[in-house]
C-alpha cells in the first residue's frame, strides 16, 4: 500500500480501502455506497492484479502514471514516434549537408548581371553647367533599373585638371567639383546600395597628374617623394631613350629644377609612378583600402600592362628595324617589351586581391576586380590577370576584343573573335564582352544601325557578364566634332583620333539639350536625332531598340541557361553565327542565329539534337516573334537576331565537345527542382 498527502487531502491506494472523504458531486449516498461496494469486487481467487485494480483517469498521480506508461501499448508507440523523429531527422540533415555539397556556387552579382558603363561627363547635368555630374546620375538611376541592370561602372571622377578627363589624378581621395562633393558622392552611392545596384570605380594606378602633391615635391628634390616617379639623367634635347608615349612622341619630359626627365606613358601631364619603390605601393594600396571603406563594390583597374618598366632603360626594338629612329613617334612603331608587362606586375596586382578580399569576407559585398590590359594579338598577356589555379587575381580581364566586329562583320569572323576568347581562357574562369566604350566609335556608326540589334542580341546571350556603354542600350550613333571643337587631347594630337564623337551628352528625351542639360551649351554637341532617338520615347515603343535590350537583359536573369549554361558553336558562315545555349537535366534550351551579314535561309537538318521545330522566342524584328520555324528553313534578314526555344532530351554537348564551353558547369534535377554540380 502507498499513500500521498496533497493540500491536506489523504488519497490511498490499496487493497480496496475506503476514501470516506471522497464523494461525488450530485450523487446520492446510497448509490456512492453501491458504487464502492462495485469497485471493491475481488476475482475468484481474491488476488488483486497491479495494472486493474485502477483505471487511468485525468489527474492521475504520478504513481498511477508510472504503471501504466510501462505497458508494451503505450510504451510502443511512443518509442516508434521517438525513432522516426530521430531518423527523420538525420534524413533532413543530411540531405541539407548534400544539396549544400552538391549544390554549385551561386552567381556573384557581377556574374548575373550586366555592366553599365556611365562616363560622367555625359550622363545627366544637374547643375546647369553643362557637363555631367554625380547629382545627375543619382537622378536617373531608375534608368539603370528600368534595364534591369544590377552593376554600374563610372569613369573617373577624381580631382583632376582634366587634361585627360579625370584620367590625370591631382587627389585620389577627392572629387572634382566638376562632379560634385564627397557628400555628393556618399549620397550617390547611398542610393544605389538601397536600389539594390552596385557601383564599381575606376581606379588608375599607373600615374598621376603633374599637379599631384607627390609630383611637385618629387620634382623638388624631397628625399621621401623623390623617387615616387620614374627620373632618368637626360638634357633640354635628348631623352633618355626612344621610349613612345601613348599619345605620341617621346614618353620622357625634362624638369630644369632636377636636370633630369621624368617618364610618362600618356600625356607629359600625367607621370608615372615608380612602383618599384615599395613606399608607392603602400600609398596605392591605402588608396584602395579608402575606397572599400566607402562602400565601393569593386575596382576596374586601368592600364595596369604599363605600370612597370625595366630598370635597364634600354631602346625598345624597333618594329621595322631599317625605318630612321629619328623618325619613330607612335606606339605602334616599337615592339614594347621593355615598357609593357613587366616581371613583378602580378605580384603587385595580388596583393590588391588579397585586400579586396579582406573587404569580401560580409556577406553579400563581394568587392569585384576588373582588370584592363589591350594586348592585341597577344592575348595570353591578358589571360595572366585571370590568376592562376592557386592564386586569384582578376575577376574578370576586359575582353575587348569585340572591339574589332565592326571590321569582321561576318558569321564567321563573330565566331572567330568569341572563340578566341572562349578557347585561350583559363578553365572554369568566367568570361566577359565588351563592345563599346569611351575610347571607341559607338557600334551604331562603325558596324551601322542595321546592326546594333543583333551585335545587343549577341551581347546578353552569350555566356559571361556583358558590358554595355551608356547609349547603347537606345542606339546612339558618333557626333560629328569639328576641329574647333575637339575636347580630348588625343584628337588635339591627331583629329583623326578624337574619341569625343562617342562620348557626346545621353539622349534622355527630345526636351532641348535632349534632356540632358538645361545649360544653353553643353561640353560636346548633341546628335541632331536626339528628337527622336531619346530614352522617352523608346521607353513608349514595345518594338524599339530599348524595349528589346530591356527584354534580352529580363530573358537572361530567368533563364538557368543564358545564365549559366552551356555554349555550343552550331553554325557560322558568311552571313550568320549559330550557337546554343542548355543546361544539362533542364529540357529547355535556345539556338541563338545572329546575321551579321545579307539575307540568308538556313538548313540545320544535319544536327540531330535539334527538333524539327523551334519557336521565337525573340527576333529584333518584333514581326517574327513567337513563329514556329522548321529547322530546315531558318530565314533571317540582314541584321536579324533570333533567339528560338526548344524542348529536348537530348543534350548538344556530350556529342560536340570541342565545340562546347562552360565555366562553371551545373545540371539541373527537375524533381527537387533545384541545379547540382555534376
Amino acid at each position: 500500500m502507498s499513500s500521498r498527502s496533497n493540500n491536506g487531502i489523504g488519497m490511498e491506494l490499496g487493497e480496496c480501502i475506503h476514501n470516506t472523504g471522497f464523494h461525488e458531486v450530485d450523487k446520492p449516498e446510497d448509490a456512492a455506497a453501491g458504487d464502492s461496494e462495485s469497485r471493491c469486487s475481488m476475482p475468484p481467487d481474491g488476488q488483486l492484479d497491479a495494472y486493474t485494480q485502477i483505471k487511468p483517469y485525468a489527474g492521475m498521480p504520478k504513481e498511477v502514471l508510472l504503471l501504466y506508461s510501462h505497458q508494451a501499448r503505450y510504451r510502443l508507440p511512443r518509442e516508434i514516434l521517438f525513432w522516426l523523429i530521430i531518423v527523420s531527422t538525420l534524413a533532413l540533415v543530411g540531405l541539407t549537408i548534400a544539396v549544400i555539397a552538391l549544390s554549385p556556387a551561386c552567381l556573384s552579382w557581377w556574374q548575373s548581371s550586366p555592366i553599365y558603363q556611365i562616363y560622367p561627363r555625359s550622363f545627366k547635368d544637374s547643375d546647369g553647367d553643362g557637363v555631367g555630374d554625380l547629382k545627375g546620375i543619382t537622378e536617373k538611376l531608375q534608368h539603370i533599373e528600368f534595364l534591369n541592370i544590377k552593376a554600374v561602372w563610372i569613369s573617373p571622377f577624381y580631382k583632376s585638371p582634366m587634361k585627360d578627363f579625370g584620367y590625370d589624378v591631382e587627389d585620389f581621395r577627392d572629387i572634382d567639383p566638376i562632379f560634385g562633393t564627397m557628400q555628393d558622392f556618399d549620397h550617390l552611392l547611398a542610393a544605389m546600395h538601397d536600389k539594390g545596384l552596385k557601383l564599381i570605380m575606376d581606379f588608375i594606378p599607373n600615374h598621376t597628374s603633374d599637379k599631384h602633391s607627390w609630383f611637385n615635391l618629387s620634382r623638388s628634390g624631397h628625399e621621401h617623394y623623390k623617387d615616387y616617379y620614374i627620373w632618368a639623367p637626360c638634357n633640354s634635347t635628348r631623352p633618355p631613350n626612344n621610349w613612345v608615349s601613348v599619345f605620341g612622341n617621346s614618353s620622357w619630359t625634362y624638369v630644369e629644377d632636377r636636370k633630369q626627365c621624368y617618364y610618362h606613358q600618356f600625356l607629359k601631364e600625367q607621370p608615372d609612378l615608380n612602383f618599384r619603390n615599395p613606399n608607392v605601393r603602400r600609398e596605392m594600396t591605402e588608396i584602395v583600402r579608402f575606397w572599400l571603406e566607402k562602400g565601393v563594390d569593386g575596382f576596374r583597374m586601368d592600364a595596369l600592362k604599363h605600370m612597370l618598366e625595366a630598370k635597364h632603360l634600354r631602346d625598345e626594338p624597333q618594329v621595322d628595324p631599317l625605318q630612321d629612329p629619328e623618325t619613330i613617334d607612335t606606339e605602334f612603331e616599337l615592339h614594347h617589351d621593355y615598357t609593357t608587362t613587366q616581371l613583378g606586375l602580378h605580384d603587385i596586382l595580388r596583393d590588391w586581391r588579397v585586400e579586396m578580399d579582406v573587404y569580401s569576407r560580409e556577406p553579400g559585398r563581394y568587392r569585384v576586380m576588373i582588370t584592363e590590359s589591350y594586348d592585341y594579338e597577344e592575348i595570353e598577356k591578358t589571360m595572366m590577370y585571370y590568376g592562376t589555379p592557386y592564386v586569384k587575381e582578376s575577376d574578370i580581364p576586359f575582353n575587348f576584343y569585340l572591339l574589332d566586329l565592326p571590321t569582321n562583320l561576318t558569321g564567321d569572323g563573330a565566331q572567330g573573335l568569341v572563340n578566341l576568347w572562349m578557347t585561350n581562357m583559363p578553365a572554369g574562369k568566367w568570361p566577359n564582352w565588351v563592345v563599346g566604350n569611351h575610347d571607341k566609335p559607338r557600334i551604331s556608326s562603325s558596324a551601322g544601325l542595321d546592326y546594333i540589334r543583333v551585335i545587343n542580341m549577341l551581347l546578353l546571350t552569350l555566356p559571361g557578364t556583358p558590358t554595355t556603354y551608356y547609349g547603347e542600350e537606345i542606339g546612339m550613333e558618333n557626333i560629328n566634332v569639328t576641329v574647333d571643337q575637339i575636347q580630348d587631347p588625343f584628337g588635339k594630337f591627331n583629329p583623326n583620333s578624337s574619341r569625343d564623337p562617342q562620348r557626346s551628352p545621353m539622349q534622355w528625351s527630345s526636351e532641348p539639350n535632349a534632356g540632358f542639360s538645361d545649360s544653353n551649351t553643353t561640353w560636346l554637341p548633341l546628335h541632331p536625332n536626339y528628337t527622336t532617338v531619346n530614352v522617352e520615347a523608346q521607353q513608349k515603343d514595345s518594338g524599339s531598340v530599348l524595349a528589346q535590350y530591356r527584354a534580352m537583359s529580363l530573358l537572361r536573369e530567368m533563364e538557368p541557361s543564358l545564365q549559366r549554361g552551356w555554349m555550343c558553336y552550331v553554325w557560322s558562315d558568311a552571313n550568320v553565327f549559330v550557337f546554343l545555349r542548355e543546361m544539362d537535366g533542364l529540357d529547355k534550351a535556345f539556338l541563338v542565329v545572329l546575321n551579321f551579314g545579307q539575307d540568308s535561309v538556313l538548313n540545320l537538318s544535319n544536327v540531330k539534337e535539334l527538333p524539327e521545330w523551334l519557336t521565337v522566342r525573340m527576333s529584333t524584328r518584333p514581326e517574327n516573334d513567337g513563329k514556329m520555324l522548321e529547322k530546315s528553313s531558318i530565314a533571317t534578314a540582314l541584321g536579324e537576331g533570333l533567339l528560338m526555344e526548344y524542348s529536348t532530351e537530348v543534350r548538344f554537348n556530350p556529342g560536340h565537345a570541342s565545340q562546347c564551353f562552360v565555366s562553371e558547369k551545373a545540371c539541373y534535377l527537375k524533381a527537387l527542382d533545384i541545379m547540382y554540380k555534376c
